[in-house]
């Protein structure tokens, strides 16, 4: 029989969440049984849950940033056992077959993955997310927190982290080159602070110069504000990568103009509006303008060990469940500094 749990739900696109119940499977063959301790608030959540990225089915419990203890585990499961830290993304299933799952980038399943919350699960039903006291996912899902990150800074990496992670490795994020960060929020500040760990020297472009001196203390070693139009004239040419952390329309032709030669520019930030790219801006400095979407679970388990290894964590403000709809204004504020974290015990 499903177990009923305590959530935190979205009755409607246009109404606050509430304290509720959600139904969790049974644990199968394949699955294991997470008790949440932290979870995470991703704009994202924000997006899904009003509606902005389409129609959703009510209600919906969002969350794909969470840290918890496994308590109990299907009598396949190999890679888990009870007790162990462990952590849930974005997603918690793909076919496993095409060729893109095989290689390790589920994300990008042929077939489209299965989100965490929000998306049909294999049974038919709608999977709910991590804004809840126990959830259910099949073990190669279910990521090892590795000891040396406390739970409740782990929690944002499991969006916030492999979402700049990725693309910050595949295109080179390393000794000698120069990495701009635009935006300096949930995203922008673990991209900084991974940037920086992998040796690049970091530049964040923000709107304003109010959250310099966080910037700096992550690992940049300049920060200018973009609302300075000599900016954009000051340093045009000068980045090897930008990673755009904003889900917000900017003028990208621009952006690509602060690129150096053979430079990138890659989109992380999902604006619901179309980005006009002037031809021009990536002809002359045989620009790329690209995009990424977090990390597969091979690769999410790398930036759990890169991040332990060098010591880092969300920056996060902890917050009872009492206080999730205060925080979504506060994040569409940009008052936030820089992830809200759920403290799931607060559900009970």
């Amino acid at each position: 029989m499903p177990t009923t749990v305590n959530a935190y739900a979205a009755p409607s696109e246009s109404e606050d969440l509430i304290a509720t119940t959600i139904e969790r499977r049974d644990v199968g063959p394949d699955d294991v049984l997470i008790d949440i301790k932290f979870a995470g608030i991703c704009h994202s959540d924000i997006h899904t849950v009003r509606g902005d990225w389409g129609p959703q089915t009510y209600p919906l419990a969002p969350g794909h940033e969470i840290a918890g203890i496994v308590t109990e585990v299907g009598s396949n499961v190999t890679k888990h056992s009870v007790g162990d830290r462990v952590g849930v993304g974005c997603m918690v299933n793909s076919c496993g077959e095409c060729k893109n799952c095989e290689a390790g980038e589920e994300q990008y399943c042929l077939k489209g993955n299965t989100g965490t919350y929000g998306a049909k699960d294999r049974d038919g039903s709608i999977t709910q997310g991590g804004y809840s006291t126990h959830i259910v996912v099949t073990e190669d899902f279910v990521i090892r927190i590795p000891e040396g990150i406390d739970l409740d800074v782990a929690a944002p990496l499991l969006c916030a982290g492999i979402t700049t992670f990725s693309p910050l490795k595949r295109w080179g994020a390393g000794p000698g080159k120069k990495v701009a960060i635009v935006g300096l929020g949930g995203l922008g500040h673990m991209a900084v602070k991974l940037a920086a760990a992998m040796g690049a020297e970091v530049t964040v472009l923000s709107q304003s110069l109010k959250k310099q001196e966080d910037g700096l203390r992550l690992g940049a070693k300049h920060y200018y504000a973009t609302s300075d139009e000599n900016t954009f004239s000051d340093l045009a040419g000068s980045f090897d990568l930008i990673i755009n952390t904003v889900s917000a329309t900017l003028p990208i032709s621009d952006y690509l103009g602060l690129l150096a030669l053979d430079g990138a520019l890659v989109n992380v930030g999902a604006p619901a509006e179309p980005l006009p790219v002037n031809a021009f801006a990536l002809i002359g400095g045989r620009r790329s303008f690209a995009g990424s979407l977090i990390g597969g679970i091979r690769e999410t388990q790398e930036m759990l060990d890169f991040c332990a290894e060098h010591h880092l964590g969300a920056e996060v403000e902890v917050i009872s469940a009492d206080k999730i709809n205060e925080a979504y204004e506060r994040v569409l504020a940009s008052d936030v500094r820089y992830r809200f974290v759920i403290d799931t015990s607060t559900l009970n």
